[in-house]
């Protein structure tokens, strides 16, 4: 994939991102009309499809509503329709408590359930992605990809539909300081690293068990010092 590609990919999200971040600060207000596709690209620098894909984001997502010939609109939301996480900023401490909180209630609860209801096929996924961490720490990658896919194959094995559902829509602001917290530890804590795998070896072990007592106590040991590292870096 070229440079020019790669980037072709990434513009569409971070122009929806950057036009959803005005939305939910009320920048942008129900019924505004936002500018003309030749405007947007003016002002990203970005192509007509670039524009036109990002705003496809944005309307998939409920926040605009696109009239042919007239323009596109921001969409009137009653905040009980939905739940979104707006984006942080990851040097802000308390933001990032009150998300690794969250993402440690929802990902406790899942892997103590996985540890009851988990099926064979489910133990080899978890191990899979497992041993795909192992495999990206040997081959000096971050590995954030693969921790996420770990810790959703927990999700799954909790054959619980919902719980699948809040992981997904978790996915975006988890993945983000998953990948600022492993990034931290390759390059300022490379002694952690084996510890951050130990962490995950314990939750299988429990999960494979199918003790789901261990597997708690396993996942919020995991969750705790991943916010206590991520502190740490904070402070640095």
């Amino acid at each position: 994939m070229t440079d020019s590609t790669a980037e072709s990919i990434h513009l569409p999200d971070e122009i929806a991102q950057e036009l959803g971040r005005l939305i939910q600060s009320k920048q942008l207000l129900a019924g505004d009309r936002l500018p003309s596709e030749r405007d947007l690209c003016e002002q990203f620098s970005v192509s007509r499809p670039v524009i036109r894909e990002a705003l496809s984001r944005l309307k998939s997502e409920g926040l605009v509503a696109i009239r042919r010939g007239v323009g596109v609109f921001i969409t009137e939301r009653d905040p009980r329709e939905g739940f979104k996480i707006a984006e942080i900023d990851i040097d802000q401490r308390l933001s990032v408590s009150h998300v690794m909180e969250l993402i440690a209630t929802v990902e406790v609860a899942a892997t103590r359930l996985a540890a009851a209801r988990r099926s064979a096929d489910d133990l080899k996924q978890i191990r899979r992605c497992l041993l795909g961490m192992e495999y990206a720490i040997a081959s000096d990658r971050l590995g954030d990809e693969e921790d996420y896919e770990f810790h959703q194959s927990i999700v799954v094995a909790t054959h619980n539909p919902y719980f699948l559902t809040l992981s997904q829509h978790l996915e975006h602001t988890a993945r983000k300081m998953i990948r600022h917290l492993r990034s931290n530890t390759k390059t300022r804590h490379t002694n952690l690293i084996e510890a951050v795998q130990a962490e995950h070896q314990a939750i299988f072990n429990a999960i494979a068990a199918s003790d789901p007592a261990a597997a708690e106590r396993a996942a919020r040991d995991h969750l705790e010092n991943a916010e206590r590292r991520l502190v740490k870096y904070m402070k640095s």
